[in-house]
């Protein structure tokens, strides 16, 4: 019986990390999503001002899959 629960000790570790990771990957994945739907309706709102809401949405895409590199990163 503590053979079985070492093994699960020395494997939790690394299951956790890797949900830590997916949760990550599903938070961005949905940031991203919401991102480009705002975006598009802004400019679908504002054509003239579509330049700066690309430029914002960009910068905020690329900030939200960063999360997605600290959670790998962090995990190794």
């Amino acid at each position: 019986m503590s053979t079985i629960a070492t093994l699960l000790a020395d494997a939790a570790p690394t299951v956790f990390g890797s949900v830590h990771v997916g949760l990550a990957a599903l938070g961005a994945a949905i940031g991203v999503g919401l991102i480009g739907a705002k975006a598009s309706e802004a400019v679908g709102r504002n054509p003239g001002a579509a330049t700066p809401i690309l430029v914002q949405a960009i910068l905020s895409t690329a900030f939200a899959e960063g999360i997605v590199f600290f959670a790998i990163f962090l995990v190794k």
